[in-house]
């Protein structure tokens, strides 16, 4: 089957897609690689995302050379076309809400990224080596508090940091994304939420939830 054939296939997805990579390959940047924070490989610019090996090409898009059409594909088209030259800055932090114009996402972002993850707090703690390695990760942030976190990349210029607190006696788990400080150079707003969630989802699969 021919990658575009698979894009179409009764997915506003997959239209969605190559209308952005349209526009992208349109007036394709001399140094897209760097701008993405990937390389390029011919006519391919590949990177990691969600936690697997992402490459554009001007008709489609693949996830561990799997050609996607769900919003994860969606996702990546999005960010190449905001690609900039601006490096990432991790801190300071930012949360969700005080994001400007975040307040109709906010409950779709508590319920999709954070509340789903609660249920399966120790897990990710006796995974989380793995979670990291898989994202690209590092340890979280000392003063962000919490009994545990991390920091991971969904995407190279995109961070989140995630912070968890164990059950104990008097108060139950907690789990809560942040987002690198700015995250929002290189995704609209409703974007930077479904990148959460997705993020999130991966480390559901990681802990084989």
């Amino acid at each position: 089957m021919d990658f575009g054939e698979v894009l179409v296939l009764g997915s506003n997805y997959g239209k969605l897609i190559k209308e952005n990579l349209s526009r992208l390959f349109s007036q394709l940047p001399d140094d897209l690689e760097d701008l993405l924070g990937g390389e390029r490989r011919n006519d391919h610019f590949c990177f990691r995302t969600f936690g697997e090996e992402c490459c554009i090409r001007s008709d489609g898009i693949t996830l561990s050379n799997k050609p996607v059409e769900d919003p994860r594909g969606l996702l990546v088209s999005l960010y190449a076309l905001n690609a900039n030259p601006v490096p990432i800055q991790l801190e300071p932090l930012k949360s969700f809400k005080d994001l400007p114009g975040s307040m109709p996402y906010q409950g779709a972002f508590r319920v999709n990224s954070e509340q789903v993850l609660v249920p399966h707090v120790l897990l990710i703690r006796g995974k989380q080596n793995r979670i990291r390695e898989v994202f690209g990760g590092q340890g979280g942030d000392q003063g962000a508090g919490g009994d545990f976190g991390f920091v991971l990349y969904p995407l190279p210029k995109i961070a989140l940091c995630y912070i968890f607190f164990l059950p104990d006696d008097e108060f139950p788990a907690s789990a809560t994304c942040l987002f690198s400080a700015n995250a929002l150079s290189f995704m609209p707003l409703d974007g930077l939420a479904d990148v959460a969630e997705y993020t999130s989802r991966g480390i559901l699969r990681l802990i084989d939830v």
